[in-house]
């Protein structure tokens, strides 16, 4: 996932090297490199008449935050490419990157140094070579170049993998902040490249005269090659999805074979999944139904401010303190390509980041939990929940969870300004009672099951699911999000004279935003069948569904008062 964009940045697409002995000249070609290449006799002629200078824009990528463990698997075990130590380095090889050819004029001491300091890691690198594809967990990493510790900006607290600067060279207007990519291009991991934070590099890194950017710039930047690989782009795109279970693209020919296939047995696979999630709900059919409309939910498009197709569940009544939403959650994991777990308590709302803000010495983003990718289950604990005050903090990270749901966006702060990044993320909030942040829709769940010990029934459920049945349902609720969907014009003017008799029975509790609301229930119920367009069959079934809901509630009320 791009989780910062740095500024574009000068590299020498073109230069000629020169030997001092014979004045032999050679072209060299500098793309797909960050480090300029000649022999052990040649010199880079830096006032070449030969030399074209061009531009390369540099994205920081981490891995898609709270990506599930069963895609990471399922994509190394496709991918049968091995990390196996270069052969492209030979001693032979004289490598300095284009940001020292310059300083090395100046100060010709210092490719005596860099000289011995790149050759000293050509052969040598065999334990950072783990470092290179598998960053170890958490936010921050030493490394031997840099101090204090580097921080590899990752949305999640505990994530693991390689964070990479990508380095694209054509067409890059088209990629954006939290966009999820797809690229092929040349691995860049030269020793020489960690020499930018090396002490010996930090005091005329700092010279007016040769470099513009601050200390902490270069560092964040130029991170050691070990910890943050470069990878010179020739091929790449955005992801629709992050299932690899799907075809990358459903409109190729081969995708529509594979998405009818699956669709002509639609209907059992949607059958298990409901009895599945109506166990792991403890027997609460309805709660289950309304978990599968959530799951496929996602924003299909935005009405000037209002983002339409957003449907986040308040799933109320849940136990209290107790590992039921734990399960809850290790089960959507189980069912989703990327997912996080919120636990809403007093101490994490206060001290969280959840709003990036821009770091202006630095000039990075720095990110924090809400910078996710489209598509993501948010499944906000508020179980958790104990008396407490919050602060500053935690009043803005309140706010901003609640316009995220509200508007589907993140507020980015820039510290001079607020800057809106439109999201598209799936929110479930699990409660006691009813929530104190906005929802959709709230159902009150009502267990059918009261099991003797939860820990060993909600194990028992993933256990007994067979692999290929829990493939099924990860297809399903990831392919129907994909599909378009549209209402007839004469199944519209059904559904008004329906509103319209509604109202006239019951003018009081039926509003416009019942009716959008239903209409939203009908959506993703079609969907949920395989049904591209409404019929009336699911109108009924939204409206039975919706009343069922509703009457639940208003029991609810009246046992527990005005708790609701």
């Amino acid at each position: 996932m791009v989780q910062d964009m740095f500024d574009p940045e000068f590299y020498m697409g073109v230069y000629e090297t020169v030997d001092p002995n014979t004045n032999a000249r050679v072209l060299h070609f500098g793309k797909y490199r960050d480090v300029a290449e000649c022999g052990p006799q040649q010199e880079i002629d830096l006032n070449s008449s030969q030399t074209v200078t061009s531009e390369r824009q540099t994205l920081y990528c981490v891995p898609v935050p709270g990506e599930s463990a069963w895609v990471k698997e399922a994509y190394i075990s496709a991918s049968q490419a091995r990390v196996s130590p270069s052969t492209s380095y030979t001693p032979s090889r004289h490598k300095r990157s284009y940001e020292e050819d310059e300083d090395m004029d100046l100060h010709p001491s210092k490719q005596k140094e860099q000289h011995m300091g790149s050759g000293a890691d050509i052969h040598g690198c065999v334990e950072p070579k783990r470092l290179e594809t598998e960053a170890p967990a958490g936010h921050h990493l030493i490394s031997p170049n840099c101090s204090p510790p580097l921080d590899l900006n990752f949305p999640l607290p505990g994530e693991k993998g390689p964070a990479c600067l990508v380095k694209v060279y054509e067409s890059w207007e088209s990629f954006k902040v939290n966009d999820v990519l797809e690229v092929y291009g040349v691995l860049s991991v030269d020793p020489v490249l960690s020499l930018v934070n090396s002490e010996e590099r930090d005091s005329s890194a700092l010279d007016p005269m040769e470099c513009m950017d601050t200390a902490e710039e270069q560092r964040v930047h130029s991170p050691p090659a070990s910890l943050v690989p470069r990878i010179h782009v020739i091929l790449a795109q955005k992801l629709q999805h992050i299932n690899p279970l799907l075809p990358a693209c459903l409109k190729e020919e081969e995708s529509k074979t594979f998405v009818s296939n699956f669709m002509s047995e639609l209907s059992p696979v949607r059958a298990e999944l409901l009895g599945f999630l109506t166990h792991a709900l403890l027997g609460d059919s309805l709660a289950a139904e309304y978990l599968i409309l959530h799951l496929i939910s996602t924003v299909y498009a935005r009405r000037d401010v209002l983002p339409l197709g957003k449907f986040t569940v308040n799933l109320s009544g849940c136990p209290r303190n107790s590992i039921f939403t734990e399960h809850i959650y290790r089960i959507i994991q189980q069912l989703v390509p990327a997912s996080h777990r919120l636990q809403m308590t007093i101490e994490n709302m206060n001290h969280s980041r959840f709003i990036p803000h821009k770091d202006y010495a630095a000039n990075r983003l720095v990110t924090g939990v809400l910078q996710l990718a489209s598509n993501t289950s948010l499944v906000v604990d508020e179980t958790q929940l104990e008396q407490g005050q919050l602060d500053t903090t935690g009043v803005h990270n309140v706010t901003a969870l609640g316009n995220l749901i509200t508007w589907q966006k993140v507020d980015y702060d820039f510290n001079y300004h607020r800057m809106e990044f439109p999201c598209n993320i799936n929110v479930l909030i699990t409660s006691e009672g009813r929530s104190l942040l906005p929802s959709d829709c709230q159902v009150h769940l009502q267990p059918q099951i009261i099991p003797p010990n939860m820990e060993e029934y909600m194990s028992s459920l993933l256990t007994a699911v067979l692999p290929s049945v829990l493939n099924k349902f990860r297809i399903y609720l990831s392919l129907l999000r994909l599909l378009d969907y549209s209402i007839s014009d004469e199944v519209t003017k059904a559904v008004e004279e329906d509103f319209v008799e509604m109202r006239k029975n019951d003018p009081e509790s039926i509003t416009a935003d019942d009716l959008h609301k239903t209409l939203l229930v009908a959506r993703f119920l079609s969907l949920s069948a395989g049904q591209t367009t409404l019929s009336r069959e699911r109108w009924l079934r939204a409206k039975q569904l919706e009343a069922q809901r509703k009457a639940r509630l208003q029991q609810q009320k009246c046992v527990n008062g005005n708790e609701l």
